[in-house]
């Protein structure tokens, strides 16, 4: 696969997490059970394995290390603070305002990535 078209999988793909990530986040706080749907509990997981995928993909034919990329490294490290702070967010929040401050702080997690 040509980088170009890892990088149209990789952006579309960052797109449907980041509107996967909200659309969860807010049937948590209207509707939790909804959650419980096949597809919440599949959908993200495959989207995130081939975002992941292509970003390795990228990285590889584009010849960037993360150990001598700076910027790569950045997102490496966001990406981890997303995946902890989602996790929060969505399943091991105690309170609703731990939930919320989580939510908002992975968003920014995610807004940092893209930038």
């Amino acid at each position: 696969m040509s980088y170009l078209a890892l990088k149209h999988l990789h952006l579309t793909c960052a797109v449907l997490t980041a509107l996967s990530f909200i659309a969860r986040g807010l049937l948590l706080a209207t509707r939790p059970q909804a959650l419980n749907a096949r597809f919440w509990r599949v959908a993200p997981h495959v989207n995130d394995t081939l975002l992941l995928a292509a970003g390795v993909g990228m990285a590889v034919i584009g010849g960037f290390n993360p150990l001598t990329t700076p910027w790569l490294a950045t997102k490496l490290v966001l990406l981890l603070a997303y995946i902890g702070l989602g996790t929060l967010a969505l399943k091991r929040g105690k309170t609703p305002q731990q939930r919320a401050i989580a939510f908002v702080l992975a968003l920014a997690a995610l807004a940092a990535i893209v930038h």
